[in-house]
């Protein structure tokens, strides 16, 4: 990673990535890759991975099909955590490898037009001293956004409140400021550090204040602070989601693609978000939710992140604060096999 990232639990300074390639006997190579925060947790997502292709061989390249039997064989283990995991990695390479088959873009099989999809800068702004904090805010701009993203989580609340302040002076009023908390607080701190940050207005979402799965006690800090409530990244499948937005937890998802379940997964989240009337961004992954946002009804935000950029040959792009849809067949991702060697474990 270019930009070490520190967060209220914990820092990230290399995105390890399991690159996965679905062979067909067609001739196309689906292509897609998962991300584990270490890289001693890379080898036991490829072991389940091996397992899957086993079951799979000689199938069909049907990803609602392959779902359905990967969910039924993995039904006693559970499909969630590393399980789900895998199944989204081998269903966004199946999507590719049928976006290949038929010669279109990934947005276009979902029945989207590739498109301008409006993103965010979260490569950076991790909790920092203030002057390199202000420092990268401005830096950030230059690549080609008008929104970025700051995590929070200081041991003093007063220290978070200085850190927005520091942001938006730097960054100016045009700028949108989104903050994330990565879970790090309890539901009595989030609620005094929400009213705060109220006060203080100029933020546009607060992400991830307590405990992902607290849905309660998310539903309280969504009812009682003015700023917009955002959560998702940790729903692990569609059905985790739902019972997220019947609880009131958020006023805003951002779904992962490899935690809620690939393409397939993303579709049926995106029809629970247009149900329910709430706008839906993403996490991480942006070379396919470039794709899985152009077909979202309530598409939202982007969140941009370079992590797979050094191993693919024609990275995702931002430009006039928006990432443009390859037209390249499925996700358009090809490695660059000699950074591939180069990197690999």
């Amino acid at each position: 990673m270019k930009r070490p990232l520190a967060t209220s639990t914990g820092s990230i300074s290399v995105a390890p990535l399991l690159l996965i390639d679905l062979h067909t006997d067609a001739g196309a190579v689906g292509r897609s890759y998962l991300w584990t925060p270490g890289e001693q947790h890379l080898a036991p997502v490829a072991k389940l991975l091996e397992a899957m292709a086993e079951t799979l061989q000689g199938d069909a390249v049907a990803p609602f099909d392959i779902e359905r039997k990967l969910r039924a064989k993995y039904t006693l283990l559970g499909v969630h955590n590393i399980v789900l995991f895998a199944m989204s990695g081998i269903d966004m390479a199946a999507w590719d490898a049928a976006g290949q088959a038929f010669g279109q873009p990934l947005a276009r099989l979902l029945g989207a037009t590739p498109r301008p999809i409006p993103a965010y800068n979260s490569k950076g702004l991790g909790i920092m001293p203030l002057k390199p904090l202000v420092k990268e805010a401005l830096e950030l701009l230059t690549e080609g956004f008008s929104a970025v993203k700051l995590r929070l989580g200081r041991p003093d609340a007063r220290e978070d409140l200085q850190a927005i302040r520091e942001v938006k002076e730097a960054i100016g009023p045009n700028v949108i400021l989104v903050v994330d908390f990565n879970q790090g607080l309890s539901v009595a701190e989030a609620l005094k550090r929400g009213r705060m940050i109220d006060e203080e207005g100029g933020v546009y979402w607060i992400e991830e204040p307590v405990r992902a799965d607290d849905f309660a006690g998310c539903a309280r800090l969504a009812r009682e602070i003015a700023t917009p409530i955002q959560i998702g990244e940790n729903f692990m499948g569609p059905q985790h989601m739902a019972q997220a937005l019947a609880a009131g937890a958020c006023d805003f998802v951002m779904p992962d693609a490899q935690r809620i379940g690939g393409v397939t997964g993303w579709m049926r989240a995106a029809a629970l978000a247009q149900g329910a009337g709430v706008e839906m961004s993403s996490h991480l992954f942006p070379e396919a939710s470039c794709h899985l946002l152009a077909a979202t009804p309530t598409c939202h935000w982007l969140e941009f992140v370079d992590w797979a950029a050094p191993v693919l040959q024609d990275p995702v792009q931002a430009k006039d604060g928006h990432v443009t849809i390859p037209e390249r067949p499925g996700l358009g991702m090809t490695w660059d096999e000699k950074a591939v060697k180069r990197f690999a474990l």
